[in-house]
């Protein structure tokens, strides 16, 4: 794909924020590579910093084999995480700005020291984590009805929407997130469950993925910044006015609540 047709494409994404879902982009473009999908996410990186917004870190998305049969692909993939994109918990969140949002219990990192690959081990990656958080991610698709494909996603910011941290903030050395198991909840229902080994045998094994894949590209993962390491269980769609929470053993629990538009 020429860069001429990458910048279009990242127009067009830009676009569907604020006028709606688009057509997919692999059935309009079959050439469309997954190089060429990094690229176009990183263009419209660089527009929302142009206007202001700051990377605060980054994602890993379909890591887990439940995520991969959800959405019918087989590697991750990586997004970017904006200041824009946190939410406080407890506070409503604005779904009009979500075109089809989806939520995901995840454990979240936050790095103490960067992490630069290629050749970033596990040992390495544990080292530079300051401080593992219940964490949810709101998904969503500029794709209408989900209908991706593995480039529409990459090309889509990994289909990055939101995210709430949980208040509990732990030694990484206090839990084993591998055997870390999850309840999440929709207005006290319970709709999934899932454990921290769902995601690559471990979310460390995530981390390291994100910094060796990264590295390569110039990219650091810096101190301070929050990685989502990818879900314990499938993504579920939320809707105004309903509440989600996760609740981690032994990590603490974090609830989104999603406002009516009289709440926000």
């Amino acid at each position: 794909m020429q860069e001429q047709q990458r910048q279009a494409v990242a127009r067009e994404l830009l676009a569907a924020y604020r006028e709606g879902p688009i057509d997919p982009l692999i059935r309009r473009y079959p050439g469309l590579e997954v190089t060429d999908s990094y690229h176009i996410q990183l263009e419209q990186v660089r527009q929302w910093v142009a206007e202001g917004d700051v990377v605060r870190g980054h994602k890993v998305g379909l890591s887990s084999a439940a995520m991969q049969r959800q959405l019918g692909v087989n590697q991750p993939d990586y997004g970017h995480l904006l200041e824009s994109m946190f939410h406080l918990e407890g506070l409503p969140i604005d779904t009009a700005r979500y075109l089809q949002p989806k939520v995901e219990p995840e454990i979240g990192f936050v790095l103490g020291a960067p992490l630069r690959g290629p050749g970033v081990t596990a040992a390495e990656a544990a080292a530079a984590v300051r401080y593992v958080v219940p964490a949810l991610e709101i998904i969503d698709s500029r794709i209408k009805d989900w209908r991706i494909a593995l480039p529409d996603t990459i090309a889509d910011n990994a289909s990055s929407g939101g995210l709430v941290l949980g208040s509990r903030f732990l030694d990484p050395s206090a839990v084993d997130i591998r055997l870390t198991g999850c309840v999440l909840r929709k207005g006290g229902e319970v709709i999934d469950t899932g454990a921290g080994a769902a995601v690559l045998g471990s979310p460390l094994n995530s981390l390291v993925w994100l910094a060796n894949t990264v590295g390569p590209l110039g990219i650091t993962l810096a101190e301070g910044h929050v990685v989502l390491p990818g879900s314990l269980s499938a993504a579920h769609p939320v809707a105004p006015g309903e509440s989600v929470t996760a609740e981690f053993a032994g990590l603490g629990s974090v609830t989104a609540v999603f406002g009516k538009q009289e709440d926000v």
